[in-house]
């Protein structure tokens, strides 16, 4: 699998930063420089640096730069190693180091010291950044925020928690008559499930006790209607299970079925443990939501009236009257989550929020993860048999180069979806036809995803994405440059003989035959006097590999030639 990381070279001189970037080249390593630290702070912001290699003589010219370039920076920890000369003293070292430098790599330059190096530097980069992602599972990131800043995290009170609590209806029965790692892989297919919709609703898993699955919102995270988007994710898990169930059916197959409760009131928030750390939460409002959850009928979801009174413009419900609360005593009125109101419901359906309703919830106005199960759906069951190229591997291939692409060049969140939407539909016009297919896409774009909940705005940007794939246009914005940048990511990649025998096939297929001479030179053409690479990540990552390539076809075109 290969890895990426951006490093920025800080320094004067043309000819030392070219020269370092000669060095550095290859590996993975995507060389940002610049020559000043303004513009290094304004690369810094925009950009995940893993590496910054710095001029001495900053650190002494200018009070505080290492602190500063770490302040302003998108990530926690960066690397900052210096670039000495022959007229720096051990205390410039010295006092640079203490300054937070971790390194130091004298000029005139040793390219195997400096290599060996960073590719030091490199592994922590990749190891801090596989700890960060652990973490990220384990605790919220405002408690990662407060832990990283101040060392501590102190206990925190909410008056209005939101507890959500499923449990799966008679798993100590199935528990004793299936296998043991069938029922683990089929608790960690619904879990997993489970987690994707708290992270798409910004709700924070709490954890998993047997078959039961804990989550929380409106306390660890900043965004509104929290007891809106608790129910959301109730109402997604509840109609998953019920598909999963309705295929079972269908295929005469046992199936589990699942039970929903939720309640939000005073909640403690907190850290415990002192060699193996757990997030948790505590209080009544706990207990209540997990007697709603047990109280409920198979395959439906409880709520309680204070989640009732904070959701009712939104939802359908049905009164359920007093519920008595066992061992705790006393009763709980509660009401059965039905649907969400049509008007507010993708299609008037009442499954899916539509943008009003996701925009209200501070979340994105687009419902991507369903866009993009559809329009797979919609390649995987309308593409011709034959498209052996422009194939569902392919587009997700460009998925996810645009991902990568994306990250190395710091685009925003927003950006990231609309540039994935684009990759997903560009090659959508295969249904189609073959040849000019790309109008089809964007009309077919245009028609489609504003039922997803995408602007106008956003539908020209995708739209401008995909024309871009077009033979001869030139990207103008950024985004157009990841799309053209991602769609021939391949042409600088090692596996790139095996994906162009699938395109001279699918050519093949479609009338365009050609010899080994032609093939070879088709190639040559497109590649050397057709394609560009227009990011500076795509340039950085894919112009040496496309060169090998065109090495790799002149030697093949030469000995087919002296045959």
């Amino acid at each position: 699998m290969e890895k990426f990381i951006n490093i920025l070279i800080i320094q004067p001189e043309e000819i030392i930063r070219i020269g370092l970037k000669e060095i550095l080249s290859g590996g993975g390593n995507n060389i940002l420089m610049t020559h000043t630290l303004k513009n290094a702070i304004e690369i810094i912001k925009k950009k995940d640096i893993g590496i910054i290699i710095l001029d001495i003589e900053c650190t002494i010219n200018e009070k505080n730069v290492i602190n500063e370039l770490k302040d302003k920076s998108k990530l926690r920890n960066n690397y900052v190693i210096l670039i000495s000369n022959r007229n720096t003293t051990n205390s410039k070292i010295y006092k640079g180091m203490k300054l937070g430098a971790v390194d130091y790599i004298p000029f005139p330059f040793n390219p195997n010291l400096i290599k060996s190096k960073i590719e030091v530097f490199k592994k922590l980069y990749y190891k801090d950044k596989r700890i960060g992602e652990l973490l990220s599972n384990i605790f919220p990131e405002t408690i990662l925020n407060e832990l990283s800043s101040g060392g501590k995290f102190s206990p925190k009170r909410v008056e209005k928690g939101i507890i959500l609590f499923t449990d799966f209806v008679d798993f100590s029965q199935k528990a004793k008559s299936s296998k043991p790692l069938t029922l683990i892989q089929q608790l960690e297919k619904y879990f997993s499930k489970f987690d994707e919709i708290m992270l798409k609703y910004n709700l924070e898993k709490i954890k998993t006790i047997g078959d039961a699955y804990m989550a929380l919102s409106g306390v660890t995270e900043n965004k509104p209607k929290p007891a809106v988007r608790a129910c959301l994710a109730a109402i997604e898990i509840r109609d998953f299970m019920r598909n999963e169930k309705d295929v079972a059916i269908s295929l005469r197959r046992d199936f589990w079925e699942i039970r929903i409760g939720l309640h939000m009131g005073p909640l403690v928030a907190g850290i415990i443990g002192s060699t193996k750390y757990s997030f948790d939460v505590w209080g009544d409002t706990v207990n209540i939501a997990s007697r709603a959850e047990s109280v409920t009928k198979n395959g439906n979801i409880s709520i309680t009236k204070s989640i009732h009174e904070q959701i009712d413009q939104y939802f359908l419900t049905k009164p359920r009257g007093k519920i008595d609360l066992q061992k705790r005593g006393g009763s709980v009125e509660m009401f059965y989550l039905n649907s969400i109101k049509p008007e507010y419901s993708i299609y008037n359906e009442g499954f899916t929020p539509n943008s009003k309703l996701r925009i209200t919830c501070g979340l994105e106005s687009m419902d991507f993860d369903l866009m993009r199960n559809w329009i797979l759906n919609q390649l995987k069951s309308l593409l011709p048999e034959n498209m052996l190229y422009h194939d569902i591997p392919h587009t997700l291939n460009v998925e996810n180069s645009a991902i990568r692409y994306g990250k190395l060049e710091g685009i925003t969140k927003e950006e990231m979806y609309l540039i994935r939407t684009a990759a997903l539909y560009h090659d959508a016009g295969f249904i189609l036809k073959y040849n000019k297919n790309e109008d089809f896409a964007i009309s077919m774009a245009k028609s489609t995803l504003p039922k997803f909940g995408y602007s106008d705005k956003q539908i020209k940007i995708i739209s401008n994405c995909i024309s871009v794939t077009k033979a001869n246009i030139i990207p103008k914005t950024l985004l157009e440059q990841i799309m053209v940048d991602a769609d021939y990511d391949y042409l600088g990649r090692p596996d790139y003989h095996i994906i162009v025998k699938k395109l001279r096939q699918e050519l093949s297929d479609y009338g365009h035959k050609m010899s080994e001479k032609e093939w070879l030179k088709y190639q040559l053409y497109f590649l050397e006097k057709t394609h560009k690479y227009f990011t500076v990540s795509a340039k950085n990552l894919r112009n040496y590999g496309k060169s090998v390539r065109i090495n790799d076809l002149k030697q093949k075109l030469k000995n087919l030639k002296s045959k």
